[in-house]
């Protein structure tokens, strides 16, 4: 752990939602704080504290721990600010790269995202054919920043 590098991008116009059910995943913000986010997140039976430093570019500073589903639960229910973030996520291999694709729900419903972790940030990827504009770079797309501007009302 420690270093995330990560690209995201839309879907391209003709593409359509994964195949498959995905799994579900509510997540929350205990800060979101343009230096620093602490998150909260369950996927299925399992939940995770993640900590991430300030994005520059495709890396950040990462740290994510197991915690208690209950305790998760309970987090996401009182403390963590609102809206919390709920999507679906599917997982494609694509030439041996896992991409995960996220269908927003709720406030952010309509939204989907394709992200793809890499090991170095000059790593070279295959880009399947539904990919669409690259939004690295671009603030809103982060699942942090669509806890104050959900994708409704832009």
């Amino acid at each position: 752990m420690g270093t995330e590098i990560e690209r995201k991008f839309l879907l391209s116009q003709t593409s359509r939602r994964p195949p498959g059910e995905g799994i579900l995943y509510r997540q929350g913000y205990l800060s979101v704080d343009p230096e620093r986010s602490a998150r909260v997140r369950i996927a299925g039976d399992q939940a995770w504290l993640t900590i991430k430093g300030k994005s520059e570019g495709m890396t950040r500073r990462e740290f994510e721990y197991p915690i208690p589903l209950h305790d998760a639960k309970d987090l996401l229910d009182h403390l963590c600010l609102k809206p919390l973030i709920e999507k679906k996520r599917y997982h494609i291999d694509v030439e041996g790269t896992c991409w995960e694709v996220d269908e927003f729900l709720g406030e952010n419903s309509g939204l989907i995202l394709a992200e793809v972790e890499l090991e170095y940030p000059e790593q070279s990827i295959v880009l399947p054919d539904w990919i669409g504009e690259e939004v690295t770079g671009d603030p809103r797309y982060y699942n942090a920043a669509l806890v104050n501007t959900p994708y409704a009302s832009w």
